[in-house]
């Protein structure tokens, strides 16, 4: 394994260069999620970054427990990547940011029997959420038409059947209040203490954890399908890879509970690793390797940029030097679509470290192959006043 490897204590590791920029409380926080009762090993990714109490961007295993304050609120947050049915050649921006008007509703009538025949097929049987299905949600949440701008790896891209002529779309949204709902009547039960395996209270979080995986899938499934319906495209789905979440994995010769927060799996084939909405992401084939590498790694992959700046910090930091319409448009040429101030700031690439820097770490660990470059088109976040 190259230099991107550091080994923080016994059971830490660092997947970074020294070059990479990883904020001191980011660190401390991993560091101290290795030392919970059952940690067995801790991986931080390259676009680490503190969360509320735990990091953003890492890996836990555990032997006996489960933690489900370290997978989070955000259950089945993910990505997925559709290719349309519109040629990138004939993409015309100023007509395209017209068409989303709608795409914040609840949807309508017109949906109801897809959105019964999916949750029946996926066994989604809780209701109360429904009415937040086929929405992105706030945060760093986002829908992005992209075009793939370098290709490294002709035969890979065919063989997952992309077609560089064509405009993609990339949906990063997860499980809504549902996940929200898991975590809270966790918390409000067990604080923020694991659950032993053989308690019947692990059984019901892994249940509804489950559960709220697959609503998530579906979620951005809907996503996809409104975004497409208002374009008048149609469109398939190449991959769906959730980046928060805890299942049962062997590691080496153990077997324990990988929970994994903001770090996206690198056992489940290609996946996209998203830069900033004005930056490029990075569709990557993992490489798995060795059982020595997967230990160091926990099978996970940076699921993005990763925060330079705190949210809340960012307008401070840029209105003196940009108006709200500078941030509308990006360096690389493309649009952004965000009707809500504090988050257009947020969420501004300057809060975000570069892309390339993420998946240079992740080559020099040999963790991946990078298959090609996506460039941004038009970033989606909100019409308005989005809610969490």
């Amino acid at each position: 394994m190259g230099n991107s490897v550091q080994k923080i204590t016994e059971n830490t590791t660092l997947i970074a260069s020294d070059d990479t920029w990883i904020e001191g409380q980011a660190i401390q926080q991993l560091v101290k999620t290795s030392q919970l009762a059952g940690m067995h090993h801790v991986a931080g990714m390259p676009d680490l970054h503190p969360g509320r109490g735990y990091p953003i961007g890492a890996a836990f295993f555990t032997q006996d427990k489960v933690y489900p304050a370290l997978v989070g609120n955000d259950i089945g947050c993910g990505m997925s990547l559709w290719q349309t049915s519109v040629k990138v050649a004939k993409v015309n921006l100023d007509k395209l940011t017209k068409k989303f008007a709608h795409v914040e509703q609840p949807l309508d009538g017109s949906w109801e029997q897809i959105i019964q025949t999916r949750k029946t097929e996926k066994n989604i049987v809780t209701h109360r959420f429904d009415h937040a299905l086929g929405t992105i949600g706030g945060g760093n949440h986002f829908a992005e038409f992209q075009a793939i701008d370098e290709v490294y790896d002709q035969n890979a891209l065919e063989s997952l059947g992309l077609n560089k002529k064509q405009l993609q779309l990339l949906v990063h949204s997860g499980s809504r209040g549902l996940g929200q709902s898991i975590l809270v009547n966790h918390i409000e039960h067990h604080n923020h203490d694991g659950l032993h395996i053989d308690e019947a209270s692990f059984q019901d979080y892994i249940t509804a954890h489950d559960e709220a995986l697959r609503w998530a899938e579906l979620n951005r499934e809907l996503i996809a399908l409104r975004f497409l319906d208002a374009i008048r495209a149609t469109g398939h789905c190449t991959l769906d890879i959730n980046h928060n979440l805890v299942c049962e994995t062997r590691i080496g010769n153990t077997l324990g509970w990988l929970h994994r927060k903001g770090a996206t799996p690198s056992d489940k084939g290609c996946v996209v690793i998203p830069g900033s909405r004005g930056d490029y992401s990075y569709l990557v084939r993992p490489i798995t390797g060795t059982s020595e590498q997967a230990h160091a790694n926990l099978l996970s992959l940076a699921h993005g940029a990763g925060r330079k700046w705190k949210r809340g910090d960012c307008q401070g930091r840029l209105s003196h030097k940009y108006k709200r319409d500078d941030l509308y448009r990006t360096a690389l040429g493309s649009r952004v679509i965000c009707g809500n101030k504090e988050l257009l700031y947020d969420e501004a690439p300057q809060a975000y470290k570069k892309c390339e820097t993420i998946i240079s770490d992740l080559i020099d660990a040999k963790l991946i192959e990078v298959i090609a470059r996506l460039r941004p088109v038009l970033t989606f976040k909100t019409n308005g006043s989005c809610s969490e």
